[in-house]
């Protein structure tokens, strides 16, 4: 990973390899020495200034650093923390293209655009080369310096310390949904949870099959029952908000699902590894709510299964009485992801908390109806849903909100069973989530992230494979949260 840190030295006398600036069209950089050089591309027509532009230009020793890399700004006249995001991406992953080891950028503003700086740069940066036999290192930027105002320099520092606590939730989560799932098993997303434990000082406990079966947790122990690698459900307490009713975060975690009996096509079955995204995106978030001690008690949990065919597998027809007490009909094998949550929600009744959230790849239907663009939004709680919706907004992990009307729950009424695990096609992710909502007699709310968990292509800050959405929709939600305790 990138070292970032912060610089208050003016940008013509930085000796650096290379110096990225922004650059507006019709504008020029800072500063007499910067604006001389970057003169002849400016007047030639060679840049333009549309956002995520580059160009690369040898100063000549006109000024300190060797390269200048104008990065265009776009439009705007004062960019959104988005476009800072997706500028500081292109000029990092321009600078690491140029074979430099260190650079620095210039940010104008103070902590929210250092912030979305920090958080372009890094997740602009990221690569999951884990298991590529060579060139792991190869062509890696290592430091890249924040030029900022002098002035502005305590703020500068604490957007920095936020940017970098929310790019590792992120990071963290793209890490966890892109191992193969031969790794990725429940055991070692419990051994990732206690080592977020371990460096935060948080308490954590993790169920095995035994304890899952005498909790009543029966979706959880039903889904795991036929997998070779039992299921674990996590349990992460972050404990600094007093006697404050704590926030609850739920990340399903189904470290492969072939659908169970309700097999998959083979056809695109190997992303699949990503229907754990999840219980990584909340794993994620956990990290940085520990680096940044917020002063809030938050929980969460973690139902981490595979979901494969065998002797022992659940089937189309069963009954379970999960752990509220509740009966569901198994219609599909292949819709075990509300079945595992819904244990996980009656679970985080014990906290009396004040909030719940649950994150999940559940349903193809949001897909459908949302695209790959928003994840989707449902829940008990306009409050809670207004919150999520200005988190999502403003980190750029947008999430739209959809309706729980009872038609939908009348769609899953049961015919031997009070409820159904699937209604059928119409609504679908709808239906999904008037499940979820049996089981939550608190605020509580739901995002499918089935859309929006990982990408087939590089854009922005994005990188192919897991997008780590929505770590840092939820860590902002929890900084909302902590000012508004405050």
């Amino acid at each position: 990973m990138v070292e970032i840190r912060t610089n208050t030295v003016a940008p013509e006398e930085v000796p650096t390899p290379l110096l990225a600036v922004g650059v507006r069209p019709g504008g020029s950089p800072p500063g007499r020495l910067l604006a001389e050089v970057a003169a002849p591309a400016l007047s030639g027509g060679d840049f333009s200034g549309r956002e995520g532009e580059t160009a690369l230009l040898y100063t000549g020793g006109a000024i300190a650093a060797q390269r200048l890399l104008l990065v265009g700004l776009g439009d705007e006249d004062s960019p959104s923390p988005e476009v800072l995001r997706r500028v500081a991406a292109a000029a990092a992953r321009r600078a690491r293209s140029s074979g430099v080891r260190e650079a620095a950028l210039v940010v104008e503003g103070g902590e929210h655009e250092v912030r979305a700086t920090v958080e372009g740069a890094e997740l602009g940066l990221y690569r999951f080369t884990r298991y590529k036999s060579s060139g792991r290192e190869d062509g890696e930027l290592k430091r890249l310096e924040l030029l900022v105002d002098g002035r502005r320099e305590e703020e500068a520092r604490r957007g920095l310390r936020i940017g970098s606590a929310v790019a590792a939730a992120a990071i963290t989560a793209r890490d966890l949904a892109n191992e193969p799932s031969n790794t990725a098993t429940p055991e070692y997303l419990a051994e990732r949870a206690r080592e977020i434990a371990r460096r935060h000082g948080m308490g954590c406990t993790v169920l095995d099959q035994a304890a899952i079966e005498e909790e009543g947790l029966a979706g959880l122990a039903a889904v795991g029952r036929a997998a070779g690698n039992e299921p674990h459900f996590i349990v992460l307490e972050h404990r600094r908000g007093g006697e404050a009713p704590p926030v609850v975060l739920v990340g399903k975690a189904v470290t492969f699902d072939s659908g169970g009996i309700s097999i998959k096509p083979s056809s695109g079955m190997e992303d699949m590894k990503y229907d754990m995204s999840g219980g990584a995106a909340v794993l994620g978030a956990m990290e940085a709510v520990g680096r940044l001690e917020l002063p809030l008690n938050v929980v969460a949990l973690v139902p981490a299964t595979e979901n494969l065919p065998g002797g022992r597998a659940f089937k189309p027809g069963d009954v379970l009485r999960l752990h509220s007490g509740k009966t569901a009909e198994i219609v599909s094998t292949d819709a075990e992801g509300r079945l595992i949550l819904a244990d996980a929600l009656s679970y985080a009744r014990r906290y009396a908390p004040s909030a719940v959230v649950d994150c999940a790849t559940l349903t193809g239907a949001c897909v459908v109806a949302l695209g790959h663009h928003a994840s989707g939004l449902m829940g008990n709680d306009e409050d809670l849903i207004a919150e999520l919706q200005a988190a999502g907004e403003a980190v750029g992990e947008r999430a739209w909100p959809l309706p729980l009307f009872e038609e939908y729950t009348e769609q899953i009424k049961g015919d031997v069973a009070d409820i159904k695990n699937s209604g059928g096609r119409p609504g679908g992710a709808l239906t999904a989530g008037a499940f979820l909502k049996e089981f939550a007699d608190y605020p509580w709310a739901h995002l499918d992230i089935a859309g929006t968990a990982h990408t087939k292509k590089n854009g922005g800050y994005r990188t192919k494979g897991a997008t780590g959405v929505p770590a840092r929709l939820l860590v902002e939600f929890l900084l909302g949260r902590t000012e508004v305790a405050a």
